[in-house]
């Protein structure tokens, strides 16, 4: 049979949700690692001295709901049981945030058992391989091979290991974060009215943001933008619009405080590379979710149950790409042309110019602002079925040339704004080569 099903056929072939749903069943070794962390957590607070009742309290009965809805799975059958315990693990990354943790240990053995238990109940689960075709109809390689996500891992665990040092100095465990390039840059942020703003520590939720991110790019196998179009939906959420939104508080940061940070700069460019990366799963799950609405299936029902593909439907053409796993795939979907390169040099070139040329004020902070978005814009833009967003770039071209004339600059940096807007307008209107193919519909939105 070439196309998913509703449910079962007579074959009694179940669809991927179904199959997910019940594996915890085949895997209850997993459920004796999960009841040891629940142990481990019960005796957490009188080994480590957190100094805090609520934090005690709150790692006592986390343990214990661990120890019990792994029981369920192990004793009742109860699949479901052991997918709850990665709310509990969730909730034990937020409690030394929402608790103030009053020492290192309870923050930290608290974020490192959270991601274990998420780890152990929810990501080796569902790490199951799946039957049937992986490589989505039309395209020239498979968007969700261990090679194409090994970035997205990369990337969310390096932003969750900067932000918890962050994290540390804000909760009190250090007294100075090291800036290699802004001094105390990234202490005058940590304890800017923009952090204070924040109920609890903003390192700190930035930390769950990328160890969920981390988390969840490991999450199922070379199939999962069919069989798990649910999990790529909400993977695709948090990096791209909810990415992108803290990409633009760390470009604000001159603005509102009146300097740079580092780790916060290399967190969040490489926030846009996992942007970039992520587009073409995303793009591949909402092909499978149109394919199943057309064979008469609901939207909801394949938002959550996915659906099968034969190794007869699938894409990858004769000549076109492997699907092997090797380093090379770690980049298919992504391509450097000379534009996009050329937007990029022009973005920092701009939020260099104020030193360069001494503007300050408003043209100073435009200037900064501006070639912050031209290099978000760009670097988003350097995956293929994202292509079009550099048109983007256009609007922002035409506002540097207008800036230093509406905030009154000397010439030579009028002349300048002229030019570098100018050329920002001309590499953004190629399209440039697309290397791969994503389907039959696709390319009229690669423009």
């Amino acid at each position: 049979m070439s196309h998913s099903q509703d449910h079962d056929d007579g074959d009694g072939m179940q669809e991927p949700g179904e199959m997910m749903r019940d594996h915890p069943l085949k895997e209850t070794w997993i459920q004796y690692g999960v009841i040891s962390l629940g142990i481990w957590l019960v005796f957490s607070p009188m080994s480590f001295g957190y100094e805090s009742v609520w934090l005690t309290w709150s790692d006592v009965v986390s343990g214990l709901v661990l120890i019990a809805l792994s029981t369920l799975t192990i004793w009742k059958d109860r699949p479901l049981a052991s997918y709850a315990n990665g709310f509990v693990g969730f909730w034990l990354l937020m409690a030394p945030l929402v608790f103030s943790a009053p020492t290192a240990a309870a923050y930290v053995n608290d974020t490192l058992v959270g991601v274990l238990v998420i780890t152990f109940s929810v990501i080796i689960m569902m790490r199951m391989e799946m039957s049937g075709g992986a490589v989505p109809p039309g395209w020239s390689y498979n968007p969700s091979t261990a090679a194409q996500r090994f970035p997205l891992v990369v990337l969310g665990f390096f932003g969750f290991l900067a932000s918890r040092y962050m994290a540390a100095y804000q909760l009190g465990y250090i007294d100075f974060v090291w800036d290699p390039v802004f001094g105390d840059g990234t202490v005058q942020i940590l304890d800017s009215w923009v952090s204070e703003a924040f109920p609890v520590s903003d390192a700190g939720l930035g930390a769950v943001a990328y160890a969920i991110e981390g988390l969840m790019a490991f999450m199922g196998d070379k199939t999962r933008w069919r069989t798990m179009p649910w999990m790529v939906t909400f993977f695709g959420i948090v990096v791209i619009p909810l990415g992108f939104v803290q990409v633009l508080l760390v470009i604000f940061q001159p603005l509102l405080v009146g300097t740079w940070c580092t780790l916060c700069l290399l967190s969040a460019f490489g926030m846009l590379w996992m942007i970039s990366l992520t587009v073409d799963e995303v793009v591949a799950m909402l092909q499978l979710l149109r394919r199943r609405v057309g064979e008469g299936v609901s939207v909801w029902h394949a938002f959550w149950m996915g659906g099968t593909l034969s190794e007869e439907d699938e894409g990858l053409p004769e000549g076109t790409r492997s699907e092997r796993d090797r380093p090379a795939g770690m980049f298919w979907g992504v391509s450097l042309p000379w534009y996009l390169i050329g937007a990029m040099v022009l973005g920092f070139w701009l939020m260099l110019s104020p030193t360069v040329f001494g503007s300050t004020g408003l043209l100073a902070d435009s200037s900064h602002l501006v070639g912050a978005l031209v290099v978000s814009v760009s670097v988003i833009a350097t995956g293929e079925p994202a292509r079009a967003v550099r048109f983007l770039n256009v609007p922002l071209g035409g506002w540097v040339i207008l800036a230093p004339w509406i905030f009154g600059a000397p010439l030579l940096t009028a002349l300048n704004g002229a030019f570098v807007g100018a050329v920002l307008i001309f590499v953004s209107i190629p399209r440039g080569r697309i290397r791969d193919q994503y389907g039959p519909w696709w390319p009229r939105y690669i423009k």
